[in-house]
């Protein structure tokens, strides 16, 4: 469940004029932008970048990265795109970043639908010029290029059906390979490209089940390279999401200086999403509200704007 509260909207227009009276004077009102814009769904939003340029013939999100700054600035920027165009857009940062971010590269694509996961690439496709394949085979090599390339140009079939038989077969093909540590992964990369998420959840319990310790966890165990992290983050991210979600969270909470990368990138794709559910999910895991433990590690308007995403009532 989502935990974005919506308040009344009058009409886009009016809240166009609210927000571009926010904008005047020594420094914007960022209490009257929360107010606003971490109140409003999706098509709302967008239904008010329309009105602000046919009103006053600028660009909303160009005016609020230059009103706003830092964690806030991009935390509202990511907020003020369509969910697609947003994910494009995370994965171009992933892009260029390099190994250190490949994770979210993983995450995205793992996560999404299949449906979802090519609205994204047009997306990319529009925003960019190049196609999302293009870009990723560009930055990386080796298995990991196999790997990443084969999950962001997947387009998986989505029925409930499960292969047992494939099942026991696969998981096993997935512990030879981890257990003996071998330089030929792509059997691996195979099965975790093209195999329904259905079909990898039957094999990743047959795993567990036959070997008494999760996949994930296995991997754990093993060198900590690039490849190795991303094939963790696949495994996590198909297996159980809203888990996955939840130590993305704890770990941007518990790092040394908070990851707000990490942290805006959860609440910001979640919150219209399933966030009430992987708040739960947190809570169990850590005994403490996720809105509490966010509280004490930031701070300011960007502070008040995840608040408010997270379903805070002033």
């Amino acid at each position: 469940m989502a935990t974005l509260v919506l308040h009344h909207q009058t009409s886009p227009a009016q809240d166009a004029e609210a927000l571009h009276q926010a904008f005047k004077g020594w420094g914007s009102d960022g209490k009257a932008i929360i107010a606003i814009l971490g109140h409003r769904n999706v098509h709302q939003r967008q239904e008010i970048k329309k009105a602000y340029e046919e009103i006053y013939q600028e660009n909303l999100i160009k005016r609020l990265e230059s009103e706003i700054s830092g964690d806030f600035e991009r935390a509202v920027y990511r907020w003020m795109l369509e969910p697609a165009d947003r994910d494009a857009v995370l994965l171009n940062v992933a892009i260029k970043n390099g190994p250190k971010e490949y994770n979210v590269i993983a995450e995205i694509a793992s996560v999404l639908s299949a449906k979802e996961l090519l609205a994204v690439r047009s997306a990319y496709h529009d925003r960019y010029k190049r196609s999302l394949e293009e870009d990723v085979a560009a930055h990386t090599t080796g298995h990991l290029r196999q790997l990443l390339v084969g999950l962001v140009s997947s387009y998986r079939y989505e029925g409930d059906e499960i292969n047992e038989k494939l099942a026991q077969t696969e998981a096993n093909i997935l512990h030879e390979s981890i257990k003996e540590k071998k330089a030929n992964y792509e059997e691996v990369i195979r099965i975790l490209t093209t195999r329904s998420k259905t079909q990898l959840v039957a094999t990743f319990n047959r795993y567990r089940d036959e070997h008494g310790i999760s996949i994930s966890k296995k991997l754990v165990d093993q060198s900590s390279d690039d490849f190795v992290k991303v094939l963790h983050t696949v495994i996590r991210g198909i297996n159980d999401h809203k888990k996955y979600y939840e130590k993305v969270l704890r770990n941007a909470i518990k790092k040394f200086g908070t990851d707000e990368d990490g942290l805006t990138r959860v609440i910001v794709t979640r919150a219209e999403k399933d966030l009430k559910d992987i708040k739960e999910v947190y809570y169990k895991r850590n005994s403490v509200h996720l809105e509490d433990a966010v509280s004490k590690e930031i701070s300011g308007d960007y502070k008040r704007f995840i608040l408010a995403l997270l379903g805070k009532q002033d």
